[in-house]
C-alpha cells in the first residue's frame, strides 16, 4: 500500500481498513467527531453499523499516526475520507476496491471487505486471543440467542491488546 500512486487519503483509508478490520462502509463514513485522540478510540454510532449497535474500536499507535497524517490533509471537514467531488459526502463505495485493482489485485484475490477475513483468520490461528474478543473486534453479534443473552462482555482490555498486536503484526509483515 505504501507504493499506491493514487490519492494519499485513499492510501491511508486502505491502511486503516487493514489495521482496524472494520467494514469498508464504516471506514468510508467515519467522521472526525467519532475519533477520540486522547483515549485512542473510534466510537461508531449504531446507525452506521450493520447490526445497529454502537461499536467502539481501540486505536493502536500506528492508527493514531495515520489519523494525524490524515488530519493535516483534511481535518477541517466532517469526514475522514471525503468525496473528491464534495467534502459534504464520504468517498465513493467503489474507491477502495478500485484502488486494490489499480495495485494489481483481482476481485478474486482481494477486496476491501477481505481485510476483515484476514484479520479474523490470523488472529484466531495465533491462539493468543479469545474467539469472543476477535468477534467483538469485528462487531459481530452472537447468533445463539441464549448465549447472547448471557455473554455480554465486550472484552475491551483484550481487544486493546489485540489491536496493538495486529498493528505490529502488519508492521512486521511489511518489513519482511
Amino acid at each position: 500500500m505504501d507504493g499506491f500512486e493514487g490519492q494519499a487519503t485513499t492510501r491511508i483509508a486502505l491502511k486503516l481498513l487493514a489495521m482496524l478490520a472494520q467494514r469498508p462502509g464504516e471506514i468510508r463514513h467515519a467522521k472526525w467527531a467519532e475519533i477520540d485522540f486522547a483515549n485512542r478510540v473510534w466510537s461508531i454510532p449504531a446507525a452506521k453499523m450493520k447490526m445497529r449497535r454502537d461499536h467502539v474500536v481501540p486505536l493502536p499507535a500506528q492508527a493514531i499516526a495515520l489519523l494525524d497524517e490524515l488530519r493535516r490533509m483534511n481535518g477541517n471537514g466532517e469526514y475522514l475520507f471525503p468525496s473528491l467531488r464534495t467534502w459534504k459526502r464520504p468517498m465513493s463505495e467503489n474507491t477502495l476496491n478500485a484502488a486494490l485493482r489499480r495495485m494489481g489485485y483481482s476481485g478474486d484475490e482481494m477486496t476491501a471487505h477481505g481485510f476483515r477475513a484476514s484479520f479474523s483468520t490470523l488472529a484466531n490461528e495465533s491462539g493468543l486471543w479469545h474467539p469472543d474478543a476477535i468477534e467483538r473486534a469485528l462487531a459481530h453479534v452472537e447468533k445463539n440467542e441464549v448465549r447472547r443473552a448471557y455473554a455480554r462482555g465486550d472484552h475491551w482490555e483484550e481487544r486493546v491488546r489485540l489491536a496493538d498486536w495486529w498493528a505490529s503484526y502488519l508492521d512486521d509483515a511489511k518489513a519482511g
